[in-house]
């Protein structure tokens, strides 16, 4: 599993959809570990709420080390609050210097969700026909990142509830790669019990069979694909 940075989802999506994207964050790929997610022009990905998706090797201070093509540190992009404002200020251009051209293209997002049963891990049929969806999609695009994070419902363990998270986002990677998505371009995540979409609606609910059934939503994985056409 590569963990990278969480999608906050402001509505349980039930289709595929596409969405406008932030301004480009683009990396020089030469200067080693790079702490956030990129495609393979070196931009740096973000999340439909504009968040870049840091990778495992993500720490402060290499946030503030790799810098973006103009010279500043990515973290004056996608971390700000993590370095000095002083240090984001932009360098002066050495005279008669030209500004490294910046990657043109349509930008495309493609997202959906597929819901579980109570304790599973395992596909319901309406959840692989919306992936099958997303799948047909994903044939029109040249495919960069697709980012798969799964989710549980508070019944349970914190600690059950991540692995349980985490197993449904490889369940939906492993099916998209059976339609024939590129494995390399998935990262998964698990986000167990912490992003629940039911918010306090369910907290009056006593019976176990309704309140698990109050929580369908929660028991879910959220998908998204980033790609150009």
């Amino acid at each position: 599993m590569n963990p990278i940075r969480h999608f906050v989802a402001a509505a349980l999506v039930t289709g595929a959809s596409m969405a406008a994207f932030a301004q480009d964050v683009v990396v020089d790929t030469k200067q080693g570990e790079i702490p956030y997610v990129i495609d393979s022009r070196g931009v740096v990905a973000r999340s439909g709420t504009g968040l870049c998706w840091r990778t495992g090797y993500w720490t402060p201070a290499l946030a503030e080390q790799v810098k973006d093509t103009n010279g500043k540190p990515l973290a004056c992009s996608c971390d700000p609050e993590v370095i000095a404002k002083e240090k984001c200020e932009a360098p002066k251009p050495a005279p008669a210097a030209k500004a490294a051209p910046q990657p043109v293209s349509n930008k495309v997002k493609l997202s959906a969700d597929t819901l579980f049963d109570f304790d599973k891990a395992t596909l319901r049929p309406e959840g692989k026909r919306k992936l099958d969806e997303l799948a047909a999609q994903i044939k029109n695009i040249n495919v960069e990142v697709i980012l798969a994070v799964g989710h549980a419902d508070r019944i349970g363990s914190d600690a059950y509830n991540q692995k349980l998270s985490e197993r449904r986002a490889e369940a939906v990677k492993k099916y998209l790669v059976s339609k024939g998505v590129p494995m390399n371009r998935i990262y998964t995540e698990g986000k167990g019990e912490k992003m629940p979409v039911t918010g306090n609606k369910c907290d009056k609910i006593k019976e176990r069979k309704a309140l698990i059934a109050c929580l369908q939503p929660d028991r879910r994985v959220e998908v998204e694909v980033i790609g150009t056409k």
